[in-house]
């Protein structure tokens, strides 16, 4: 992991979002072990202090805390996203739309990410490679979409890619070599995906996602400013 992130200037600042779940841990293990960055910052909602992605008050608090470190922002991944809970579950059907569900789905996988956008893309550097990448799904992808159900997940992941594209067009015309871009983890051991992991699914340890998501990161160049990538690098279909 040591030889990763060499695309980035040296020094600076890491942020992760959602740094306290199966995938965030494992992606701020393994940015502390790079030693790319001069520090990384893990927040969520259990950090101290705590970050709510939904509160805009509590992300321009976060959008503080980082100007207040005096290191440039180079890297933000947002591993935040809401599947289920003991009050929802994906809807296997239109009989199971419920308002309340999609109401709490796009706040947590679209509203929440977008406020991020907002706050934290005007504080990347100016010069030299920065990035932010928000965890979508392949299941959001509209043109991949062959199987129906999961309603609520489906349709807040594709709002979250839409946000995406269009805040990297946005930061395009003044951060010329900052990247805004969706990746998709595949499915990982995490409370997030136990319930659906079939058997003969490529279920991947969150270690090994992370391994994999910040080779991808690594990877990223400009031409792949608002992209929906895996983690293998490829181009997922919006």
């Amino acid at each position: 992991m040591a030889n990763h992130l060499t695309s980035f200037p040296e020094g600076g600042l890491a942020l992760v979002v959602g740094a306290t779940g199966g995938i965030g841990s494992a992606l701020v293990q393994a940015l502390d072990v790079s030693g790319r960055f001069e520090g990384v910052l893990k927040v969520s909602r259990n950090s101290s202090p705590a970050v709510d992605i939904v509160e805009e008050a509590s992300v321009r608090a976060l959008a503080g805390t980082v100007s207040d470190s005096g290191l440039p922002l180079r890297l933000v991944i947002d591993a935040t996203g809401f599947l289920h809970d003991e009050t929802y579950r994906p809807e296997r059907s239109w009989r199971h739309i419920e308002p309340e569900h999609l109401h709490y789905s796009f706040l947590v996988n679209a509203v929440g990410p977008a406020l991020l956008m907002k706050h934290l893309l005007p504080l990347l550097p100016r010069q030299g490679k920065a990035a932010l990448a928000t965890l979508s799904a392949r299941v959001g992808s509209i043109e991949d979409n062959g199987y129906g159900g999961w309603y609520a997940y489906r349709a807040s992941k594709a709002a979250l890619n839409q946000l995406v594209r269009t805040a990297a067009i946005e930061l395009s015309r003044r951060w010329p070599e900052a990247i805004c871009t969706a990746l998709h983890p595949g499915t990982v051991d995490t409370r997030l995906t136990a319930p659906f992991s079939k058997q003969g699914l490529n279920v991947r340890s969150p270690e090994e996602a992370a391994v994999d998501l910040i080779k991808v990161i690594d990877e990223l160049t400009v031409a792949q400013n608002g992209s929906f990538l895996d983690y293998r690098g490829n181009k997922i279909s919006w």
